[in-house]
């Protein structure tokens, strides 16, 4: 499990770029660049896939560890307004804890948004340490984590308009499901327009609402 400490707070609306991790007492600092909205959502945790407005992308993403072995995978997807799917991504890295897989996938899914131009993102993960990190509620104190945040923090300022929210494990089924593909594949995969047989099910159930 990721080991964070969450401080109190209530729903924010940043302007600065995400600032949250902590490792051995020091903190990345705060402020510089990026103006854009950052729009973080509450508490509450929905059940259920809900579509991005018009003109917003989402990305689910997911990390996977197996407990005997470590051995890691990540993944995520992409979708539109009207649930169609734009993009997703699996791949192995190696052994990893599960928080580290988790951000690992959260860094690639903004790592691909960076390279495709897409300004406008709403970032959802069943991981809530993860979201409160990105949301500064949270501050990580593992090493590999923080070294992870950092990545992460370098990507945020890129996307100017970003909302951020947590859904729980039956609402990331797609995004798990692509975290599960990567532990088979030989090199990172990225899948444009058309999706995996594997997920087309999942896609259309959580595009229809069920």
């Amino acid at each position: 499990m990721l080991r964070a400490h969450r401080p109190l707070g209530s729903v924010m609306l940043l302007r600065n770029p995400f600032s949250a991790c902590l490792v051995a007492g020091s903190a990345v600092p705060r402020g510089g660049g990026g103006s854009g909205r950052r729009s973080l959502h509450g508490s509450s945790s929905s059940s259920t896939w809900r579509k991005p407005e018009l003109g917003r992308l989402k990305l689910n993403f997911d990390g996977s560890s197996k407990h005997a072995s470590r051995r890691a995978s990540i993944g995520g997807v992409y979708r539109d307004h009207e649930g169609g799917f734009v993009l997703g991504y699996a791949e192995r890295i190696g052994t990893a804890t599960s928080s580290v897989a988790e951000l690992a996938a959260l860094r690639r899914g903004l790592e691909l948004a960076v390279a495709n131009g897409w300004r406008s993102v709403w970032i959802e993960g069943d991981a809530l340490t993860v979201i409160d990190v990105v949301r500064d509620r949270a501050r990580v104190r593992a090493e590999e984590d923080h070294k992870l945040c950092e990545e992460i923090a370098a990507l945020l300022p890129m996307v100017d308009d970003m909302r951020v929210s947590h859904v729980r494990r039956q609402g990331n089924r797609v995004a798990h499901g692509f975290a599960k593909l990567g532990h088979g594949v030989a090199r990172p995969r990225v899948w444009r327009d058309a999706p995996p047989e594997e997920l087309l099910r999942q896609l259309q159930r959580d595009a229809e609402g069920k």
